[in-house]
């Protein structure tokens, strides 16, 4: 006769590495969308340098309508005391 004896080791071994790779991977999720977030800040920050360097050598409606779009503020005015303070 044989006789066998069931333990349950490697129930919860397998239940530790399923649970240790969710984790894992939500923070490797988390880690990569921080860095694509920050990357975009840095993005959208270099295009309004770019851009408010470029309204103050040449005054073109394309230039104010970028400047517009990213910094969101509307009238002419305001994007010119905007580009005064980044240029500084």
């Amino acid at each position: 006769m044989k006789f066998e004896l069931k333990t349950e080791n490697e129930n919860y071994s397998n239940s530790f590495s399923l649970i240790f790779k969710t984790i894992l991977s939500l923070v490797l999720i988390i880690i990569f969308c921080d860095v694509a977030l920050k990357l975009g800040i840095i993005s959208r920050h270099y295009q309004i340098d770019y851009n408010c360097r470029l309204l103050s050598l040449e005054k073109s409606t394309s230039n104010f309508k970028k400047l517009s779009r990213l910094s969101k503020l509307k009238s002419k005015q305001r994007i010119w005391e905007f580009c005064r303070e980044i240029i500084k």
